[in-house]
């Protein structure tokens, strides 16, 4: 038996496990007629996503804000599959940005206004990787009850490459680091006319939780998806000119005041960001 701490559907919920540690569970019925606090028969498992760090705790309550459990659930097991599997390590803000693509992706095929990746293929350098994306789209597919085709694959996979590595604490050189940051990609956004509204208020937060990742790994920065990254920014910069504009010039003054060498991956989440915040049309 384990304690509820919140329930989010009658089919999954929040547990605690003893010593500060809790799981999201899930099950058919699972969570029918129960109430927080009560106990949950283990029995009646069918998943289990443990959230193993303090970060992905907080990811947790920070996605269900605006984006719908099951798939929150559905990133969750994603990543899990991944760190099973394979055990592939990955930085924690992949739940955000993956859940992000997830939903958006959602939104669009009940639209009817989904478009295939424009991502390249780039199985051949990424084994691992799109091994983990093909089975991460079967789960979307059967969790989410949609039929998004294989080009989604090249999507998914990106999530992963661009997040593998390790957690770095942040020690009192990080944090002023983060401070600068924040102040120099704040002062491009204000001269760029980008505030934090009621509208995008999500979008901006994730925007600020992107940059409180880059603090932690600055100097863990890489080539190594350099040309993963090329090929998908020339697309971007035709898609999205303005935002690829306004991303680059963050982009080019956090290496020329941080006198830091940033990857092209950290260039191609800055205009994700952007494009979101500012709502920019696709140029076909």
């Amino acid at each position: 038996m384990v304690e509820i701490a919140q329930i989010f559907n009658n089919n999954s919920a929040l547990v605690n496990l003893g010593d500060h540690k809790q799981a999201i569970v899930k099950g058919k019925g699972i969570a029918f007629n129960k109430s927080k606090g009560s106990n949950l028969e283990t029995n009646k498992i069918e998943k289990i996503f443990y959230l193993n760090t303090k970060a992905s705790r907080e990811n947790l309550f920070f996605l269900m804000k605006d984006i719908p459990i099951d798939v929150v659930t559905t990133t969750y097991e994603i990543i899990d599959y991944a760190k099973r599997k394979f055990h592939y390590n990955v930085l924690d803000y992949v739940y955000i940005t993956l859940s992000d693509h997830i939903y958006g992706a959602y939104q669009r095929y009940l639209a009817h206004s989904y478009e295939a990746s424009l991502v390249p293929d780039m199985s051949n350098q990424y084994t691992t990787e799109y091994l983990i994306a093909s089975h991460g789209l079967d789960i979307i597919n059967a969790n989410l009850n949609v039929n998004f085709p294989e080009s989604e694959i090249k999507s998914i996979a990106l999530h992963f490459i661009n997040a593998k590595g390790e957690e770095i604490h942040q020690d009192s050189a990080n944090q002023t680091e983060a401070i600068n940051i924040n102040k120099i990609v704040k002062t491009v956004l204000t001269d760029n006319a980008i505030f934090r509204k009621e509208e995008n208020g999500n979008y901006y937060d994730r925007f600020m939780i992107h940059l409180q990742y880059l603090t932690g790994r600055l100097d863990e920065q890489n080539d190594g998806n350099e040309e993963f990254s090329k090929k998908l920014e020339s697309e971007m910069k035709i898609s999205y000119p303005e935002s690829f504009k306004i991303a680059n010039e963050i982009y080019d003054q956090l290496q020329n005041k941080l006198a830091k060498k940033l990857s092209g991956s950290e260039l191609l989440y800055f205009i994700i960001h952007i494009q979101r915040l500012t709502k920019e049309k696709t140029i076909k």
